[in-house]
């Protein structure tokens, strides 16, 4: 699965993109599986509120199962202006 990082999720994980070979069942265990690898993962995901997530290039929410999904992009509230 490809796991992309946007704005200072990338920041704070140090790469745009990674591919990860796992099976979670759905994003949130994905997420608790990213935080469990090492601090800088877990500083980018400590406040999942101030993030969005898509599933396959469609808006998603945490508890979305992952079944068959390959890619998951994390990345901040848009903003207009």
């Amino acid at each position: 699965m490809d796991v992309l990082y946007f704005a200072w999720v990338r920041e704070r994980i140090g790469h745009p993109k990674e591919k990860i070979d796992t099976n979670p069942a759905t994003v949130m265990a994905l997420v608790n599986e990213l935080r469990a690898r090492e601090p800088r993962y877990a500083a980018a995901f400590a406040d999942l509120s101030a993030l969005r997530v898509a599933i396959d290039q469609e808006l998603s929410d945490f508890d979305a199962p992952l079944k068959n999904a390959r890619e998951v992009a994390f990345f901040p509230p848009m903003t207009g202006g």
